[in-house]
């Protein structure tokens, strides 16, 4: 490890000075890793005293720099907190961290389009030194009240994709904390944006047994979706969904596999009818919805699909998870085992699903009733 004075020969005869930044145990033929100009001068050739005692004090503040760096490079190495890191583009170490997430499209894609919105906040300028908590305040009001990037001019951001930015903004900077490029945790005393409620689109039993009798434009399509809404998997679960994760004990069926989004190892119990929707068994590793994406045409399919079966709600695919969730609680399964079946960590998740009204509460509703 080294930092090393250099100088430039410039157009107009003087020389530029810079520093080599060279890695550890590369010796002296190693190459720099980067470098740093010092936007200061030195005459080639110094003619007189002046010169000569510009060049001293140049040279004395370009050898000034070079202890700095590397003293801030030893505070590194030793976990000491480097003053130089204050300097360091947030923007690029916020996308550098999206491409960290890259396995995962859904969540990758979450945090690009955050760092857009940042781009977008910050006119692309934001240091280290930028993120101070009235920064923060300003992105999370800007996010509240910011139009849709690349969309028509007016429509704003829904409140809940606002949340799902911040959090990553907020991910960012806590990971920064954590790796001692900010001394100071900006976010101490600023508060998340709160999750707004959203309307869960489900199916009554009804409906989906209404579905199960309609042709759908792709047939495996409507295979997945009703297997999806027996089963309460995820439709990224579904892609992914090989022979060999469906397994069979007396007890009956199960998936044993990973689920996508948790990366949690699953021992989950399915029907036997969902099986049927399944078609005849292939090899151990091959996909059972083989070429089946979520995707904007698959989802117009749907559309069309639910409304040729006279339905008239806005149902995407992932709603057939919902159906399941909704279903079982309208059964009377118990709120702990539905969490359990959703693969939920939190039983806050799953109560998220109670709100919906059921057949019960409906019933409920009915109990009083005055003879008048």
């Amino acid at each position: 490890m080294g930092v090393k004075v250099r100088t430039r020969k410039l157009a107009n005869g003087m020389l530029s000075l810079y520093l080599d930044f060279y890695p550890p145990l590369k010796g002296k033929n190693g190459k720099p890793t980067r470098r740093e100009f010092l936007e200061r001068y030195l005459y080639d050739n110094p003619k007189n005293k002046e010169e000569k005692s510009i060049n001293k004090v140049n040279l004395l503040f370009a050898d000034s720099c070079r202890i700095i760096r590397e003293r801030e490079i030893l505070n590194d190495q030793d976990g000491l907190f480097n003053m130089g890191n204050m300097k360091r583009d947030f923007i690029e170490y916020f996308k550098s961290l999206a491409e960290d997430r890259m396995e995962s499209k859904g969540n990758y894609d979450n945090w690009s389009c955050a760092a857009h919105y940042l781009v977008a906040y910050s006119n692309g300028d934001c240091k280290m030194e930028d993120l101070t908590p009235q920064f923060c305040e300003g992105f999370k009001k800007y996010l509240l009240s910011a139009d849709r990037l690349n969309t028509v001019k007016g429509l704003k951001l829904a409140q809940n994709s606002a949340v799902s930015y911040f959090n990553k903004f907020r991910a960012a900077i806590n990971a920064a904390f954590e790796s001692s490029l900010i001394n100071i945790n900006p976010l101490k005393n600023v508060k998340g944006i709160k999750q707004a409620e959203s309307k869960r689109e489900f199916l009554t039993q009804e409906e989906l047994e209404k579905l199960a009798k309609t042709d759908c434009d792709l047939a495996r399509l409507k295979d997945a979706a009703l297997f999806s809404a027996l089963t309460g998997l995820r439709w990224g679960d579904c892609e992914k969904l090989t022979w060999g994760d469906i397994q069979q004990t007396d007890g009956g069926y199960f998936i044993h596999n990973r689920q996508q989004k948790t990366k949690e190892i699953m021992m989950h119990p399915i029907s036997a009818q969902s099986i049927t929707f399944l078609g005849v068994r292939g090899e151990y590793n091959e996909k059972i919805f083989e070429g089946l994406k979520y995707s904007d045409s698959n989802n117009d399919k749907i559309k069309r699909w639910v409304l040729k079966a006279g339905i008239h709600k806005k149902i995407t695919l992932h709603n057939f998870r919902h159906t399941y969730a909704t279903l079982l609680l309208n059964k009377g399964v118990d709120i702990f085992t539905v969490s359990k079946m959703l693969g939920h960590k939190k039983i806050e998740t799953t109560m998220i699903y109670a709100k919906i009204l059921s057949e019960t509460k409906v019933a409920a509703a009915n109990v009083i009733e005055l003879n008048i």
